[in-house]
């Protein structure tokens, strides 16, 4: 027989997207099992922020990959 323990530190991290009515009641059962919870409200979507850092100047284009690794210094 095989037995495998993890150690009580390691730790596996969710991302959940709850209605914000479930959120009380999810932080009431991670504060009776212990867990720790972290909120990451971005107002924006990921595709509203790609098209915020392309109005505002943080994309690079380059016309091919050598270019573009020229530019790292690979």
């Amino acid at each position: 027989m095989i037995t495998i323990t993890t150690p009580s530190n390691s730790v596996d991290t969710f991302t959940l997207e709850l209605p914000k009515g479930d959120t009380a009641f999810l932080k009431t059962i991670a504060k009776k099992m212990g867990w720790t919870l972290r909120s990451n409200r971005c107002k924006m979507s990921a595709y509203e922020r790609s098209l915020d850092d392309e109005r505002n100047g943080r994309v690079n284009h380059y016309e091919n990959s050598e270019e573009f690794f020229k530019k790292m210094g690979i």
